[in-house]
């Protein structure tokens, strides 16, 4: 397992913002989108490519489009889908899949309570968009589920990740031969007792959407 904390001071100017507990939620959601796709352009360095030839005004060129099948974006909802324009913008003309996980806040185990994803994703290259790499729980389900459907590389985008869930997801995914990447803007310090990422930036659902009532 890969992991990349994106470094550049556009990504931590954002994520300053976004931490602030006196940020609203429409400024919330607006530095999410603006911070993924930050994010998204590190994390498809390597989205599959192949080789075309097209006619310029003046002459002809060697290029590049995106290979087909095309990549697979999956946001894990609710919190994921706050992240999923940020990431469309920079590849629009990419699939989307969706998957509904939930976390025992006492287990803290996760699993999944709705999908709309394709039942074969072989050969598929998947980008999983979800907020926070806590405990890791999460996101080693996520990644479970896309590989068990044939998915065969996978880039986790996340705004914070703890050194526990790295730790976690890395044992969980332990044997896995598939590829798998994490791009995050910060790995904080720790989890506190109930499984937040300290200092982090509360839970990134309330944030993005306010608590209805």
């Amino acid at each position: 397992m890969r992991t990349h904390v994106v470094d550049h001071p556009l990504v931590a100017h954002k994520l300053t913002t976004l931490r602030d507990q006196a940020t609203d939620s429409s400024t919330f959601r607006r530095l999410t989108d603006e911070l993924v796709t930050l994010l998204a352009y590190e994390a498809t360095r390597a989205v599959r490519v192949e080789a075309v030839t097209i006619t310029t005004p003046v002459a002809q060129a060697n290029g590049i489009k995106l290979s087909t099948p095309k990549p697979l974006v999956v946001p894990i909802l609710r919190a994921g889908l706050g992240m999923l324009d940020g990431m469309m913008r920079l590849l629009p003309t990419s699939e989307v899949g969706f998957l509904g996980m939930i976390r025992n806040e006492e287990t803290l185990q996760a699993s999944t309570y709705a999908e709309r994803l394709p039942e074969d994703l072989s050969g598929r290259q998947c980008y999983v968009l979800d907020p926070m790499l806590a405990t890791g729980g999460t996101l080693a389900a996520a990644i479970r589920f896309l590989t068990d459907r044939g998915a065969d590389d996978i880039t986790c985008i996340t705004l914070l990740a703890a050194p526990e869930g790295l730790a976690n997801l890395e044992a969980a995914l332990e044997g896995l031969a598939v590829p798998v990447a994490i791009v995050t803007a910060a790995l904080d310090e720790r989890l506190d007792e109930n499984g937040y990422i300290v200092p982090g930036l509360g839970d990134a659902g309330d944030r993005l959407y306010g608590v209805a009532h």
